[in-house]
């Protein structure tokens, strides 16, 4: 018995000493810190297997389409050659247009047309501008008042310049006369001098609202109104068109865009554009369906291109140029209502000028397909939203990312890096 009660006391004492040490110890509680580590972690796992750098990437396929007729190929910003301002041959009468454009109305090159108001091409009317004419936004009128041209629903701008006239939209603080392309004293510095140009239409957006208001016009002016059920709307046609040194601002920290695209939909052509040295977004999309190629956006004051409320078009053939002023290359969000869309950016570059990281932001549940972009000297972000009690990640840039809504497809960036502010 003794021997018997001597083996049963060995083996509670293996079996005591083994559940006080060794494997079975409870592990330690994670710190808040840790956990937070641990679901970014994770995240950046899952997109890094979904998303890589690929140095195949060209970017922009037709570079060519910007030279001679861009205000930064002219001063040599482009690898062109600096031209010295030539003297126009006379000066052009000068129109002042102080009303909305209630009936059919053309603008043609032998005049210069000066806004001094928000005029807008209203509902059922054409607003035709000829190649080589210059619109000047009136300088001297700031905040809420800033000279703007805006295209309101149901109305059309048909606005075709060609690269060797192209239409010009700037500032009454610019010299610039028909004819004469090189013909300005302003420089790249030289920002918020107007408001910029609004086009709005009928096909289907992501807002918060039923029947949102565009940034930048005030809610008393109901033809800031944007967005419906009609895919293929049709606001006009707008061919090279250098838009230059715009985006008053209309109240303390909200600028107007150089081109604002609301709601526009595929029926619209827009091709060749350049907006040079804006104080806000270069280009603004509030959802919509149209197609826009060939773009050159170069040193604004905030994002490069800026896509909001699930855009549904193609973005092909870009090139943006970021300085110290600029904030981001791209800066890509998705749905913020129902609607739940995608959009498809292709062949484009960012480039550096001084030095600025050439950064692509995605957030905020933003799908879209991105093909042959090159980011020269940045990376691509992706913002990652996670439940602050149970860490569970939740829909966002990153996860879409993961689960193959966001694709990214040939493009050659520093880094694919996931970031959150869930936990701020």
């Amino acid at each position: 018995m003794n021997k018997i009660l001597s083996l049963l006391f060995m083996a509670g004492i293996l079996v005591f000493a083994s559940s006080c040490g060794g494997d079975d110890e409870p592990e330690p509680e994670k710190t808040t810190e840790e956990k937070i580590a641990d679901a970014v972690a994770a995240s950046q796992t899952a997109v890094s297997a979904k998303a890589s750098s690929d140095a195949s990437a060209t970017g922009v396929t037709d570079a060519s389409v910007f030279d001679d007729w861009t205000l930064a190929f002219v001063k040599g910003q482009l690898g062109g050659t600096d031209q010295t301002p030539a003297q126009p041959s006379a000066i052009a009468p000068i129109v002042k247009v102080s009303a909305n454009i209630s009936q059919d109305t053309e603008w043609t090159k032998d005049n210069v047309y000066q806004l001094d108001t928000r005029v807008t091409v209203l509902d059922g009317v054409t607003l035709t501008i000829e190649a080589g004419t210059i619109i000047k936004g009136n300088a001297e009128l700031t905040g809420a008042n800033a000279a703007v041209l805006m295209i309101a629903r149901g109305g059309k701008l048909i606005a075709e310049g060609t690269a060797d006239e192209p239409i010009i939209m700037t500032s009454t603080d610019d010299d610039i006369q028909p004819g004469d392309l090189s013909g300005t004293t302003l420089t790249e510095s030289d920002r918020g001098k107007w408001g910029g140009l609004v086009i709005l239409g009928k096909a289907p957006v992501s807002a918060k609202t039923e029947d949102p208001q565009i940034e930048g016009v005030d809610a008393a002016d109901t033809n800031g109104r944007y967005g419906g059920t009609a895919a293929d709307d049709n606001s006009g046609v707008i061919k090279y068109v250098s838009i230059r040194h715009g985006g008053a601002e209309i109240a303390a920290g909200s600028e107007i865009n150089g081109l604002t695209l609301g709601g526009v939909g595929t029926g619209t052509t827009i091709e060749n554009i350049e907006v040079y040295s804006n104080s806000d977004d270069g280009i603004e999309f509030f959802g919509g369906t149209v197609n826009v190629k060939s773009v050159l956006i170069y040193t604004v004051g905030d994002d490069g291109l800026d896509v909001d409320q699930s855009y549904a078009g193609t973005i092909d053939n870009f090139v943006v140029y970021v300085s110290s002023d600029s904030d981001k290359g791209l800066e890509i969000d998705g749905r913020e209502g129902s609607l739940d869309k995608s959009f498809t950016i292709k062949n484009g570059t960012i480039e550096s000028v001084g030095g600025k990281a050439t950064t692509a932001d995605f957030k905020a549940k933003a799908k879209a397909t991105v093909t042959n972009v090159v980011l020269k000297s940045g990376k691509v972000i992706l913002s990652a939203s996670f439940d602050t009690e149970t860490y569970e990640e939740t829909e966002d840039a990153a996860s879409n990312t993961a689960a193959g809504s966001l694709v990214f497809s040939k493009v050659s960036t520093s880094a694919f890096e996931v970031y959150t502010k869930s936990f701020d």
